[in-house]
């Protein structure tokens, strides 16, 4: 729900008070230098452009897994139409939490939860690239953790989450960073965990067509420059909220080292909605079976593009910006443009992402036309999906 823009303003991360004014209790921090400001405004940007580019990568063959925890969650127009409402209601339960309440106590409450998802999101982020560290003798138990509802017939899946000794290392490891992160609210642990959320979101939540695509970065837009421009709520909350929703560079690094407190951020909702996005647009890329990824590549400049015009305004007018602003005309306008160049916006606007055939998924692609009994038809249909070229060994999960 924090979609909070990066920010010229430091941000109190460590443990401090947010945006203590000078001269209340905290003494007044020096201007960063330009070479700090370059340092921390082009590491946000990387680490904005890496869970994009490899989220998209890992989205492509995530709905082929055959595990249901990795299964993504598809977004609809009607869930894409309800999240701007939905997370302006989240947005204002927080800052009226904040004004109420002691933050001391709901910053705890938050950092236990995000400790939990955090360690989780970690895992699954680094599985892959652990696995090459592995030795091949290395011996790796499969587990199942399965929760269910009901008995016989009327059974229902809760939880089915399947994971070997491997994934249990990753987890360890990850968990480390939990407690370093839990412990010392550390800018690095924040920021490890931002980009694992982020990653994962990328990876899992997959846009069911480029007009869902559109109707949600259109309402997001809305949303970020009403809460940045028409209130300071977003402000307010993205600054008490300690917990790694935002990923932070500190401005006074070369100064001050792995010590530093003065830092600029970026919120994950500015790399999440835009990355689903350039998510789409590289399955779309893939649909057309041009072995070109055009539309991505040209969302993904879009995204630099739309980021550093974020980054500039913010440095002339001295005042938090709401980055969807900027990132929103560029991702959906550069690809548009590039289709009504090429002749393709039909293709891009009737592609669906959730109607592909995936190699572990048999589809009856059309329904024959038989006359006669119930038998028959049932024959024919048979006969459609047993043709020689499509018939494969299908495991039960897969079905």
């Amino acid at each position: 729900a924090v979609g909070a823009a990066a920010m010229e303003e430091p941000a109190a991360h460590n443990g401090s008070a947010a945006g203590a004014a000078p001269g209340a209790g905290a003494p007044p921090r020096p201007p960063a230098t330009p070479e700090g400001m370059a340092l921390a405004y082009g590491s946000l940007v990387l680490m904005a452009l890496l869970p994009i580019f490899f989220g998209a990568l890992r989205s492509v063959s995530c709905a082929k897994s055959k595990n249901s925890s990795e299964m993504p969650e598809t977004i609809t127009s009607r869930d894409a139409a309800r999240f701007p409402i939905v997370a302006s209601c989240t947005l204002l339960g927080l800052y009226l939490f904040f004004k109420i309440f002691s933050q001391e106590y709901i910053n705890l409450l938050l950092s236990m939860y995000f400790f939990v998802l955090g360690i989780l999101a970690l895992s699954h982020t680094i599985s892959p690239m652990m696995n090459r560290f592995f030795p091949a003798n290395f011996p790796n138990k499969q587990y199942q953790l399965l929760f269910t509802q009901g008995s016989g017939e009327s059974k229902e899946e809760i939880v089915n989450y399947e994971f070997d000794t491997k994934d249990l290392v990753c987890l360890a490891l990850s968990s480390v960073v939990g407690v370093w992160y839990l412990l010392r609210k550390h800018w690095i642990a924040n920021n490890l965990f931002g980009l694992a959320f982020s990653l994962n979101g990328v990876e899992l939540l997959h846009l069911n067509n480029v007009s869902t695509g559109c109707i949600l970065l259109g309402g997001l837009f809305i949303y970020d420059v009403f809460w940045v421009f028409g209130t300071n709520v977003m402000v307010t909350v993205a600054k008490s909220f300690e917990a790694p929703i935002k990923l932070v560079f500190p401005q006074d690094l070369l100064e001050k080292g792995l010590e530093a407190d003065n830092f600029a951020m970026l919120g994950l909702g500015d790399i999440v909605i835009p990355g689903i996005f350039i998510a789409l647009l590289l399955r779309f890329d893939i649909s057309l079976k041009k072995n070109t990824h055009t539309y991505f590549y040209t969302s993904f400049v879009a995204y630099i593009f739309g980021l550093g015009l974020t980054i500039f305004i913010m440095h002339i007018f001295k005042h938090a910006q709401p980055a969807l602003l900027y990132l929103v005309p560029a991702c959906i306008g550069f690809p548009l443009l590039v289709a009504l160049a090429k002749g393709e916006v039909t293709e891009m606007f009737s592609y669906e992402s959730s109607a592909e055939i995936l190699p572990h998924t048999p589809r009856l692609t059309h329904f024959p036309t038989v006359s006669g009994s119930p038998a028959s038809l049932a024959d024919s249909m048979q006969q459609k999906l047993s043709c020689p070229r499509r018939r494969r060994q299908q495991s039960p999960s897969a079905m």
